[in-house]
């Protein structure tokens, strides 16, 4: 199996072989520097996955850290603790999928123009996966969002 180690902040794991690979697991604490660090992570991934996998889309790699941000960034806003970003390619998707410790789904909200209050995350999360799905967990709940690639 080939594995490299992130390094330079929280457990990462980028896999290129085996089960389900490539993908990247990366675990973080929900503090300061998590969604910069999420979305660093995810851009390794894709980096790698694309010189094996070149995107079809020319929007693709953008579109995939875009979500990585937005998912990461609502589950540091409403879900106050650890969580976990995992990525994976199969079958020309990349799936994204952030597991934290808040068991309510995502809803969408009005979205804030005027005091930088957010409410555009979950509504660009929507419109740009193809499949998109909530889990419950006993501890949290993990989102599964699918992008073309």
């Amino acid at each position: 199996m080939d594995t490299a180690v992130l390094t330079g902040g929280p457990a990462m794991e980028l896999l290129s072989e085996g089960l389900g690979a490539p993908h990247l697991r990366a675990d973080f604490d929900g503090h300061s520097g998590t969604i910069a660090q999420a979305r660093d992570a995810a851009d390794a991934f894709l980096t790698t996955l694309a010189g094996t996998e070149p995107p079809a889309g020319e929007r693709s790699h953008d579109d995939v850290l875009l979500v990585v941000s937005e998912l990461v960034t609502n589950a540091v806003r409403h879900a106050p603790g650890p969580l976990t970003l995992c990525l994976a390619f199969a079958e020309g998707r990349v799936q994204v999928t952030v597991r934290d410790s808040d068991p309510a789904p995502p809803k969408p909200r009005q979205a804030d123009l005027n005091s930088g209050g957010g409410g555009f995350g979950w509504s660009i999360v929507e419109r740009i996966a193809d499949r998109l799905s909530v889990h419950p967990l006993p501890d949290g709940k993990e989102v599964h969002a699918f992008l073309p690639w």
